[in-house]
């Protein structure tokens, strides 16, 4: 099975980066490829132009998707699942990942008249300061859901999952508590994310 990541964090001394290669480890070690986009290191440009607002606001096909876009959505017909993986800024994705949906899931692409397939598999990895107890109890875990799975990717995949790894703030103790925890989880993730396809 190809997986595409589509991976959005700032720094490479973070958490999420080593979950990332976790995810990455157990899905090759099971077998599977995947193709990835680092958003930061690509440099993505997440600004939508005003050529492409406008094609998007009236529906139409042209003028034609700039080539960054295309390159993602070949990315995303040529795999069988899509990951995306993630800090969580202020209950919602980088503004980079947000603006690669402003832009990637184009009209004729992902709505109206589709182009994109429909993925057997797509997975939100995120990683999260808060304690999912905080997260459940004041509804942000569900905002996040929503969001992410009812709207973004609605429709779009035929199984959807949304984990969050919590308590991963730098000062929090138990990041460094449960990080060989954490990341043996996100290996596992990766190594049975192609199961039951």
């Amino acid at each position: 099975m190809k997986v595409f990541i589509v991976y959005c964090h700032p720094s490479e001394d973070s958490f999420t980066k080593n979950m990332c290669d976790a995810f990455i480890k157990g899905l090759t070690d099971s077998g599977n490829e995947y193709i990835i986009s680092d958003l930061y290191k690509m440099g993505f440009q997440t600004d939508m132009t005003e050529e492409e607002y406008l094609r998007d606001a009236y529906y139409r096909n042209m003028p034609n998707v700039a080539e960054d876009v295309l390159l993602e959505q070949v990315k995303i017909n040529s795999a069988d699942a899509i990951a995306f993986i993630y800090p969580v800024f202020w209950t919602e994705a980088p503004a980079k990942l947000v603006g690669w949906f402003d832009r990637v899931w184009s009209y004729g692409f992902a709505y109206g008249e589709k182009t994109m397939k429909v993925l057997d598999k797509a997975l939100i990895l995120c990683s999260a300061g808060n304690p999912i107890e905080r997260l459940e109890e004041t509804g942000l875990l569900d905002s996040m859901k929503r969001v992410m799975l009812g709207d973004r990717l609605f429709g779009r995949a035929k199984q959807m999952d949304f984990i969050v790894f919590d308590n991963t703030s730098r000062e929090n103790e138990l990041r460094e508590k449960n990080w060989d925890a954490n990341l043996q989880k996100a290996y596992e993730i990766g190594k049975d994310f192609c199961k039951d396809k």
